[in-house]
């Protein structure tokens, strides 16, 4: 099984949405924007921006915590337009 590190945008909060899974990306997206409580329910204009794969759950999440600890906007801009 893989995992995933995955970054989501809302331009209409213009902020970015961190996050790690197991499942498949279009499967976790649809959630995100489904009708929900939590972080990601204030915008239903959420957009993958960027995809990590990694081979067990334990690196996914650690990944997806060292770019949150960053807490840099500008990082993240980085990271998506280094991947592209």
């Amino acid at each position: 099984m893989k995992y995933l590190v995955y970054i989501l945008y809302s331009a209409e909060l213009d902020r970015y949405y961190i996050g790690h899974t197991g499942e498949p990306i279009a499967e976790r997206l649809r959630k995100h924007l489904s009708n929900h409580s939590g972080y990601t329910s204030k915008a239903k204009d959420w957009t993958l921006m960027l995809t990590e794969e990694y081979a067990s759950k334990v690196q996914a999440y650690a990944r997806e915590r060292e770019i949150k600890r960053k807490k840099s906007k500008k990082y993240i801009q980085k990271l998506i337009s280094s991947a592209g």
